[in-house]
């Protein structure tokens, strides 16, 4: 079981980051997700930002494109819960923050090796301003299926949540979130939160 959630949330992100693009309702689900992960692998296969002295540029370029369009607000209002509607403005604009540097500074080095992978898209679901995108990961001796889901806000297709092998992010994160607040409360939460991204770049710097 921790095999898998391991393997799971070290793969999350690697599709999750890379489903950030916004588009028009002209556009279906599966092709903003399948335009937006070709996207991300050529950023990321970019002769000119290869070597460690790009390392920062091409980071700082995927994370704009990202950022620009992620709905961290969604997910991170999801994966809180009920808690959410306890807190006032200024501590959801520092949840989501916080939720946000957790997401990348935990799966951007994973995000890095995304180059050979092999998606097949396998089909849609829509329902109103609700999608769920399809899809398998083909890799050697291994399939991983994969489905996004994504919400229609203001015409444009974000993605707020993935599914790996029938493991929900928000629902994993949500878990870990509601157990530490139900013992420790809510401050105590953002405190770990804060501490674990200090950790996580700290890491990245070795």
């Amino acid at each position: 079981m921790l095999r898998c959630l391991v393997r799971t949330l070290a793969l999350v992100l690697t599709f999750n980051l890379a489903l950030a693009a916004a588009s028009t309702l002209a556009s279906q689900p599966t092709e903003v997700v399948k335009g937006t992960i070709d996207e991300v692998i050529r950023l990321l296969s970019d002769p000119s930002l290869k070597g460690p002295g790009k390392r920062d540029q091409r980071r700082q370029m995927v994370k704009s494109f990202i950022d620009r369009h992620f709905d961290y607000e969604e997910m991170a209002k999801r994966c809180l819960g009920a808690s959410w509607r306890s807190l006032n403005a200024g501590q959801r604009a520092e949840f989501v923050r916080l939720f946000g540097e957790l997401l990348e500074a935990s799966y951007y080095n994973k995000i890095e090796h995304f180059t050979d992978e092999k998606v097949s898209y396998t089909g849609e679901n829509l329902d109103g301003d609700y999608a769920e995108v399809r899809s398998v990961i083909l890799r050697k001796n291994d399939r991983i299926p994969m489905d996004y889901r994504l919400l229609n806000k203001s015409s444009t297709w974000k993605v707020y949540d993935v599914v790996i092998e029938g493991v929900s992010l928000v629902s994993n994160y949500r878990s870990q979130f509601a157990r530490v607040v139900s013992e420790s409360g809510y401050g105590e939460l953002v405190r770990r939160l804060r501490v674990k991204v200090d950790e996580l770049r700290k890491l990245e710097k070795i």
